[in-house]
């Protein structure tokens, strides 16, 4: 029974891997919905370029980082037939190595939305290598397996640690808060401000929503699969994590009065705000939580956009940013018993820790991409970016035989 158990483990995290994984086709084609023609090649080709960066980068060295476990002994070792207990049977502790590590190189991919259009893609792949092997295991191994001793003192201090059980800080608020700082380095797209800047609207609504539904039903993975056993697996989160979307998409929908782009990333805004708090929320807590997140999402999408005149062009610091701080306060409101949760959560250690990672992430993306503006360059030419990702970095179009793109 012992066996069975472990190998349904085994089974249930891979399926939680895969669906984690195949987000990464979301955010491609929802980066590939939302640039211009001639940079949609490099948008798919980053993001699964980032992957490939972020998978050997987390094995030989994030997942030590914030794990303290490494896979540079033999196969029967790390498989658990060779007798070290610490590995667990049956490779259990390589599928969830797996699981995480589709986590990990979500940074890089959120990474991506903001900085599109004039990034330099070999700069790009190296920073998605420092920031998965150094930057992001740092604070998810403070907030996930306990180091440094920050949640040991929030737990001393306010009776709870801080609670993120499937990252709307760890993962989403991370990403975007270094998103947010590699933006600002960047500075805006040509043409964008000025006297006679413009907006850039969505190349493709259907290629936008393709990525979103793919998102969306990813994120079950994302979020119920964090359990990481079948023993504590829980409806609960698979509900939570339906109705905070359906708030995302029907405040989006209002408050951005019906724009398609708003409606299919509030559903987004509205799943990153519950990742945090979706074990312990009621569903009606988990709904005010990503109705929320849609508001918030779409205000500060055009607040950043034209009053700030930040061009980040996703709006992946409003979206994964800002809607996964508020994430991680909202698990400290919704979760606590009196509004219908379970409790075992104070408001006070989600605040500081949401403070903790969204600064620590800023600073980390300017510490990264600061480093590597003043060395490498993050920044197409002029001429490169006039003539788009495509043809300047991949020497080919996105319809080659029609000229397009």
């Amino acid at each position: 029974m012992e066996n069975n158990a472990i190998g349904g483990d085994v089974f249930f995290i891979l399926m939680g891997a895969i669906l984690v994984f195949a987000m990464h086709a979301g955010f491609a084609f929802l980066e590939v919905g939302t640039v211009r023609k001639k940079n949609q090649v490099n948008a798919m080709v980053k993001i699964l370029s980032d992957f490939g960066m972020s998978s050997l980068a987390y094995f030989f060295i994030g997942y030590s980082v914030a794990y303290g476990m490494d896979f540079l002994s033999s196969a029967a070792t790390i498989s658990g037939d060779g007798g070290d207990e610490a590995y667990g049977p049956q490779g259990l502790s390589l599928i969830k190595f797996f699981f995480l590590l589709t986590f990990a190189a979500a940074i890089p991919a959120i990474i991506s939305g903001g900085i599109a259009e004039r990034a330099k893609f070999g700069t790009q792949l190296i920073a998605s290598g420092v920031i998965v092997a150094l930057v992001y295991p740092f604070f998810e191994g403070m907030i996930w397996n306990g180091n440094y001793g920050f949640q040991a003192w929030l737990e001393a201090s306010f009776g709870a640690s801080f609670h993120d059980f499937a990252g709307s800080v760890v993962v989403h608020g991370v990403g975007g808060w270094i998103a947010f700082s590699a933006v600002i380095l960047l500075g805006a797209r040509l043409g964008r401000y000025g006297d006679k800047g413009t907006a850039f609207p969505p190349s493709s609504i259907p290629w936008l929503a393709l990525g979103s539904w793919l998102l969306c039903i990813g994120w079950f993975g994302f979020n119920v699969v964090s359990a990481q056993s079948l023993e504590g697996v829980s409806g609960l989160v698979a509900v939570n994590s339906l109705m905070a979307m359906v708030g995302g998409i029907l405040a989006a929908l209002f408050v951005g009065k019906n724009d398609p782009g708003f409606v299919h990333n509030g559903a987004l805004a509205g799943l990153v705000a519950v990742c945090a708090g979706s074990d312990v929320m009621h569903p009606g807590g988990a709904l005010a939580t990503g109705a929320i997140a849609g508001v918030l999402f779409v205000k500060m999408f055009v607040i950043c956009q034209e009053k700030l005149k930040i061009d980040d062009v996703l709006g992946v610091w409003p979206l994964h940013g800002l809607a996964g701080a508020w994430g991680g306060i909202a698990c400290g409101i919704f979760g606590l018993e009196a509004l219908g949760g379970l409790g075992g959560v104070s408001l006070m250690s989600q605040i500081i820790g949401t403070i903790v990672g969204c600064g620590f992430a800023a600073i980390a993306g300017a510490v990264v991409y600061g480093g590597l503006k003043q060395t490498l360059g993050i920044r197409l030419t002029e001429e490169e970016e006039r003539q788009g990702a495509d043809l300047s970095i991949h020497k080919i179009a996105a319809n080659p035989e029609t000229g397009i793109g």
